[in-house]
């Protein structure tokens, strides 16, 4: 048993620092397309299902809040809390619909939606870029293996290779730790603390 405890942290501890060797670049890119959204006074939105859904919700409160230092809050939207517009968009139209019909509603040109899929194969994500795409808005994805549909839709790609969604999860936590990280420096270089 402490054998398997053992194999399971070192194969996250591989996939973590096969992503830290591979998309620090891709990552740098998406921290300074993050902080131009929000220098224009922009803002970010993200979705995605189950873990990934969490993990929207935790990053939308890492900008608004903070990751380790008290700065400006920064507007970021979680597309996954809003349980009476899901449900009821679920429920008139389709599960597909869910994000894409707040995409609409909340979307304006110069703002991010950030999607995350470990499949990059979510429907709902994938109706969600088609809309952040005719509404003028960067698309940022979080993806499991290249080559994704959701890959192909988005403007910049973090993808995953492994093939094991818990450890595609836990990549995509630690990459969204850096890239919360790496826009509150931004504004700490500025002075702008609480």
């Amino acid at each position: 048993m402490k054998n398997r405890v053992q194999t399971i942290f070192d194969e996250a501890a591989q996939d973590i620092g096969q992503c830290a060797a591979e998309s620090s670049g891709i990552i740098v890119r998406m921290a300074d397309a993050l902080v131009g959204c929000f220098e224009r006074g922009c803002k970010v939105l993200i979705c995605g299902n189950g873990g990934s859904a969490a993990e929207a919700q935790h990053f939308a409160a890492e900008f608004i809040n903070k990751i380790s230092t008290f700065r400006k809050a920064l507007p970021a939207l979680a597309l996954t809390t809003d349980t009476s517009a899901i449900t009821s968009i679920g429920n008139d139209l389709a599960f597909e619909d869910i994000f894409s019909r707040q995409v609409e509603a909340f979307g304006k040109p110069g703002d991010i939606l950030w999607g995350l899929s470990t499949s990059g194969r979510s429907a709902n994500v994938i109706k969600a870029f088609s809309a952040a795409q005719a509404a003028g808005l960067t698309r940022m994805a979080f993806c499991g293996k290249p080559g994704s549909a959701i890959e192909a839709q988005a403007d910049i790609t973090l993808t995953v290779l492994s093939g094991k969604t818990a450890h595609i999860q836990e990549v995509h936590l630690v990459a969204g730790h850096v890239l919360c990280e790496l826009v509150e420096q931004h504004y700490c270089n500025k002075g702008q603390t609480a």
